[in-house]
């Protein structure tokens, strides 16, 4: 009789911790998900342009289109949105920056992709010199599929970035870079629109698309310290609207 309540003793004991980690679990979860930190920029993109031909984003958004694609025109306002399409002389995907400064992060935009389109959020940090063009971290949306990188340790550090365009990369350091993404299956339907949270804190990139987590991925890249350029990348179309950027320390 002692030992069955002892057994019943240890029993409920170790049920009351596994009920509290579930608790703190929970906690952490809802802390994440409303713990937005300062707001860093705001544009809702209700404002129009003085010349239709030229790219006039204002709030201080800049392009590649002069360097990438001749100079046309590749990001629009319209309809109180963001309009991204690649221009057919261009020899890159479109990059649409503004200019940051954060260690951790929540992105909130709204956004609509077509068949076919993909949507970039990417973090740099042009004072970066160990990477190709200052790329740390992206997080890219396509209607099936979600990808997180890390690209300060993967494929845009110089020396594996130099050694795949010589086609020296070995089968395990291939395998290595492989490891630098994680993917995450999702199905969205095109050319509406959706709701995109993207969180950085620490080693860890998080996506959240309307209201459902889709997935996080950790590696040391993301924890850079300071991040000083957003980037939308986007290789074909994308339309973003209502983009928050909140700031933690």
């Amino acid at each position: 009789m002692i030992r069955f309540y002892v057994v019943c003793a240890v029993f409920s004991s170790a049920c009351f911790l596994v009920g509290q980690a579930i608790a703190q679990e929970q906690v952490t979860k809802r802390t994440k998900s409303t713990d937005r930190g300062s707001l860093l920029f705001k544009d809702d993109f209700e404002r129009t342009e003085t010349d239709d031909s030229k790219e006039e984003l204002g709030n201080g958004w800049a392009t590649n289109s002069k360097k990438r694609a001749k100079g046309n025109k590749q990001a629009d306002l319209k309809d109180g949105a963001m309009w991204i399409r690649r221009h057919p002389s261009a020899d890159h995907a479109v990059s649409v920056v503004k200019d940051l400064e954060f260690r951790n992060a929540r992105i909130e935009m709204r956004f609509k992709i077509g068949e076919g389109d993909d949507l970039g959020v990417n973090l740099a940090d042009m004072q970066e010199k160990s990477v190709h063009a200052g790329h740390l971290c992206v997080a890219r949306i396509r209607l099936n599929r979600v990808e997180v990188t890390d690209l300060k340790t993967g494929r845009m550090k110089l020396e594996n970035r130099e050694l795949k365009l010589a086609g020296k990369l070995g089968s395990d350091q291939k395998k290595a870079l492989n490891m630098k993404t994680k993917y995450f299956k999702v199905s969205l339907k095109p050319d509406v629109w959706h709701q995109l949270v993207i969180e950085v804190r620490g080693d860890s990139m998080s996506v959240d698309i309307d209201g459902q987590d889709v997935g996080e991925f950790q590696s040391p890249g993301i924890a850079h310290p300071t991040k000083r350029r957003l980037r939308l990348s986007v290789a074909k179309t994308a339309v973003v609207d209502d983009l928050l950027v909140f700031g933690n320390p």
